[in-house]
Parts: structure tokens; C-alpha cells; sequence
């Protein structure tokens, strides 16, 4: 799908993740985790990890993130930190500050709010 200099492209099969909360759930509350992880549902609340995190094409997420790698196809209204890579697709949107070492944002995509890069 893409690829970025000097970082591995972001696994994007489902096989690739640990864990996927389902497009019919809906959770509130804290999630953490140390591996691959895939939200294709609703989720309300903050999200820590030290691993990647794909928020699927129609997923909707209203959360504080912070995690390694964060691809972004839904939508988010929360500001994320993605210590290595933020990628928002061309389907998504990000509505919140974003700070990261990299940012990427496809042509398409939607994002309101700040942009800080740095090496994390």
C-alpha cells in the first residue's frame, strides 16, 4: 500500500493483528497492549501501547492515543501520540493534535488540530 523512508510498512491483514475488536462492538474505557492491534467497532476512552494500532476503515474512535504506530483509515477525535509513525490514510480523518517522529498524511484525508515532529 505505501511504504515510508527508512520505516517497515505498517502489516495491514488481519492476520497480521493480535488482537481485532469486531465492526459491531462499541467499548468505553482504557485499553492497553504490547501487540498488533486492529479497531474496525466504536471505542470511547484512551489507548496505550507499545506496539502498532489500525483504526479500520468505518471504525470511530473518541480517545487519547499513544502507541508506537497508529494507521488511521476511520475516524479519530483525540490527539495521538505515535512515538515512531502517525499515517492517516486517504479514508481518514484526525480531529486533535498529532505529535510524532513521523507524519504522514495521504491526499484525501482530513486533519484538524496541531502537528508536532520530533524524534521521540
Amino acid at each position: 500500500m505505501y511504504e515510508i523512508k527508512d520505516s517497515k510498512p505498517f502489516d495491514t491483514d488481519e492476520e497480521d493483528f493480535d488482537t481485532v475488536m469486531a465492526s459491531d462492538i462499541s467499548f468505553t474505557g482504557n485499553i492497553r497492549f504490547t501487540k498488533p492491534f486492529m479497531i474496525r467497532g466504536r471505542m470511547s476512552g484512551t489507548i496505550e501501547a507499545s506496539s502498532d494500532l489500525l483504526i479500520d476503515t468505518n471504525a470511530e474512535v473518541n480517545a487519547d492515543i499513544s502507541t508506537d504506530r497508529v494507521l488511521v483509515r476511520g475516524k479519530v477525535v483525540g490527539n495521538i501520540n505515535g512515538r515512531k509513525l502517525v499515517y492517516v490514510a486517504s479514508t481518514g480523518s484526525v480531529i486533535g493534535d498529532i505529535s510524532s517522529a513521523q507524519v504522514v498524511l495521504e491526499p484525501g484525508s482530513v486533519f484538524s488540530g496541531k502537528c508536532s515532529m520530533s524524534e521521540m
